[in-house]
């Protein structure tokens, strides 16, 4: 028997995505945003409204970086989620974390957060079915930490996910299957 939820604003697993800016003053500002996704190969879809600091950011630089949120610093993420850099302008600041400037577009990298794309920004969409942020990646760069042998391990990257029905963090670090393979055992 199935049992009927209420509606709510997401489905779980939703990834919790640092977007990363600068200000008019070249200060760094972060934002905590699930609402985001990979729209095809190469770009990245952020479900924001124009209201977010980090918008009006993005717009003025033509750039910005999405970061993956890991379990070390989910105190940090969770702030950049709860505190508006409309509000608070040493939101950064006051998280205690570093940054650098990108390799490749005009924003920050967090370099407490694991793995990182750095988008050039393409468009604002706004209409009835959808609001967002689309950006181009040029470039992706990971702490030598999460690397073995030459390759990403998401494993060690230590993921974070928002479950929006009980608004809880979850790990995402154990591999279950082989994507692209372990299905063919029913052809």
């Amino acid at each position: 028997m199935r049992v009927k939820l209420n509606h709510t604003e997401g489905i779980f697993p939703m990834p919790v995505l640092m977007i990363a800016t600068y200000n008019d003053d070249g200060s760094v500002n972060v934002m905590n945003a699930a609402w985001g996704t990979m729209q095809e190969r190469g770009t990245v879809a952020l479900n924001l409204t124009e209201s977010h600091k980090t918008v009006k950011n993005i717009k003025a630089r033509k750039a910005f970086t999405v970061s993956i949120a890991d379990a070390a610093h989910v105190v940090e993420a969770d702030y950049f989620g709860v505190v508006s850099g409309n509000k608070e302008t040493k939101k950064f600041e006051k998280s205690g974390l570093t940054a650098d400037k990108a390799e490749k577009v005009d924003a920050p990298v967090v370099n407490e957060f694991p793995l990182c794309l750095e988008c050039e920004f393409i468009e604002y969409q706004n209409n009835e079915f959808g609001v967002g942020v689309i950006g181009k990646v040029v470039n992706i760069t990971a702490d030598e930490g999460v690397m073995v042998d030459g390759k990403l391990d998401i494993s060690l990257v230590d993921a974070i996910a928002f479950d929006p029905y009980t608004h809880g963090y979850y790990r995402v670090t154990e591999r279950v299957g082989e994507a692209f393979s372990d299905g063919l055992q029913l052809k």
